[in-house]
């Protein structure tokens, strides 16, 4: 038992009283009468300093400190999906019975529902040999998902007893030998947050992370297991592009955590993925999504423990072969309760004030993503989405200048897109992914995936080629250019505000197919090349090409604009039209 000797916010300093205690670093520990919940941070001689992960209004010096002789840890089993968690996984809505509107300090609720029962099948056999990670059995816990029982660490041997049935989280399902110990298995466990779940390889990223995004699946790939990061200023729609990926993407589960988000956004979340469907099954989202909720006004050490609880409810999914996807949202909060707990220690301080070690907290949390081969022999993954919150837009913060180090792709949000209304706001200038030769593999291998790539090269030089042209546009004029650069500006008017802008309220737009998504590019740069054909025909300056997309008839049409008589234009024109694909 420890003896509080200083109270500074979420930072407890505590004596050490009697020689038996030996407290360890990130032991958790118990806090005062209320017994708030708050983890060792550092040890001084006899000091030892603590950050509660709750509201420490009200504690005294002098009051108590419970060891609890273990690391911060999260209960998994059946029962994650479909729940709402605070930062250290309290279920928010059982909370929400017994304090309402606000979470009262010392409020200590199972995780995981105890008393409800699991339809358990197992999938071994008395005289089986197992081992730590290989499964035993699922439940059914929804009607896509098996959440599968696997053995835990340390436990390997053979089977003695084995059941099937229903049954609590707590209740012993296996019993393994182990030489002359016999090791009980339940349909849950506990794991240390910031411990990364062992793996037996970790695996070259070679599938696509579709994410129904156009911008995103054709400029900048993302692959399954991918560290990725998604910086823009306060307004640039880092949350919107977060739902988005969440909703549209091909991963099997979603955990998303709201990481010191504003209470009102975390409250749009909380009450709209309920509600949605689920476009693969029709069945509710939430029935494959864990939310982790930690707003701006919670306490802020909680903040760094949410993105930990995240990570490992991910990585537990991960291990049953799933392919996961996490989204924290916003890293820079997390980022900014490093540093206040770093200032109230007394630490060194970096750039900008944070701690030295940001860069390799940061690093170590993305280090967690990956696709693997799992202790069980299969393959599951984690995509990390992280959007970061530079202030004033600049990225040449620490935040950002560290996430862009440890990510591999790169989605930058830009402010000046945003108040256009051009969403996803993804800068396609500043952006960018190093997957470019794995992408290109994947493209070849499937039909007209080689065609596909010309096009897309095609559209990223249009794209580039254009920023260049509008400099030339602002000092003489549009007439001052060629026919051939004229069409570039209408062809990259059409990429942008056609192909790389989506409405994400519209039905149909919300979401592209990767296949629609190659007709679309391939029907765009199908009409540059005829165009470019016809203007290199023409040699007045009068001729203006302009390229839209057709919303309701679902067609991507032109129309030319010329003084000469050119029937030419008018035949060739008729024959493209006719011959462009509907794009369902």
């Amino acid at each position: 038992m420890l003896k509080i000797y200083k109270v500074s916010g979420p930072l407890i300093t505590a004596l050490i009283k009697e020689e038996n205690d030996k407290p360890k670093i990130l032991e958790t520990v118990y806090v005062g009468k209320n017994r708030l919940l708050g983890e060792i941070v550092s040890i001084i001689g006899q000091e030892v300093n603590i950050q509660v992960y709750e509201e420490t209004s009200g504690l005294t010096v002098g009051e108590d400190v419970f060891l609890k002789n273990e690391l911060l840890s999260v209960e998994l089993g059946p029962g994650l999906l479909g729940n709402i968690f605070d930062g250290i996984q309290r279920p928010l809505a059982e909370i929400d019975k017994v304090s309402p509107v606000f979470i009262r300090p010392g409020i200590h609720l199972p995780n995981l529902d105890q008393e409800k029962k699991w339809l358990f099948q197992s999938s071994k056999k008395i005289g089986d040999k197992v081992k730590t990670g290989e499964k035993i059995g699922y439940v059914q816990e929804t009607d896509q998902l098996k959440n599968w029982t696997m053995v835990p660490s340390g436990i390997e041997g053979e089977i003695i007893e084995i059941k099937s049935g229903e049954y609590t989280l707590k209740d012993i399902v296996c019993k393994v030998k182990m030489g002359e110990e016999v090791k009980e298995i339940s349909l849950s466990h506990k794991w240390a947050v910031k411990i990364a779940k062992p793996i037996l390889e970790k695996l070259t990223p070679n599938q696509l992370f579709k994410t129904g995004q156009r911008v995103i699946d054709c400029l900048f790939p993302i692959l399954l297991g991918a560290p990725v990061a998604t910086p823009g200023p306060f307004g640039a729609g880092k949350t919107f592009t977060q739902q988005q990926l969440a909703k549209w993407s091909n991963a099997e589960i979603v955990v998303y955590v709201g990481c010191g988000e504003r209470g009102n956004e975390m409250t749009e979340m909380v009450k709209l993925f309920p509600k949605l469907t689920d476009p693969k099954t029709g069945r509710p989202l939430m029935e494959r999504t864990v939310l982790i909720a930690n707003t701006s006004n919670m306490p802020i050490a909680a903040r760094e423990a949410s993105v930990y609880t995240g990570m490992t409810i991910a990585e537990y999914f991960r291990d049953m072969g799933y392919n996961v996807v996490l989204m924290a949202d916003s890293t820079s909060r997390w980022a900014e309760s490093m540093r206040e707990i770093s200032a109230r220690l007394g630490e060194m301080p970096a750039d900008e004030g944070y701690p030295a070690y940001l860069s390799s907290r940061i690093s170590a949390f993305y280090e967690r993503a990956g696709i693997v081969k799992t202790l069980a022999g299969e393959n599951g993954s984690v995509t990390a989405i992280g959007t970061v919150s530079p202030a004033g837009g600049d990225f040449s913060e620490p935040v950002t200048q560290a996430s862009l180090k440890s990510t591999q792709v790169f989605l930058a949000l830009d402010e000046g897109l945003a108040a256009k209304r051009h969403y996803p706001s993804i800068n396609w200038q500043t952006s960018y992914s190093l997957y470019e030769d794995q992408y290109a593999l994947l493209m070849n291998s499937i039909p007209n995936g080689a065609k596909y790539l010309e096009d897309r090269n095609l559209a990223k030089q249009i794209l580039n080629t254009e920023d260049s042209l509008l400099e030339t546009v602002k000092l003489v004029g549009v007439d001052g250019l060629e026919n051939s650069d004229r069409l570039i500006i209408e062809i990259a008017k059409s990429l942008r505000e056609d192909f790389l802008q989506q409405n994400g309220f519209d039905e149909i737009d919300t979401y592209c197919s990767f296949e629609k998504m190659m007709k679309m590019i391939e029907v765009i740069i199908g009409i540059y090349s005829k165009m470019l054909e016809i203007t290199k025909s023409v040699t007045t300056s009068e001729n203006v090409v302009g390229v839209y997309f057709d919303a309701n008839t679902k067609y991507l049409l032109s129309q030319i604009k010329y003084k000469k008589d050119l029937p030419a234009i008018d035949v060739i024109y008729k024959e493209l039209v006719d011959k462009l694909p509907k794009i369902n």
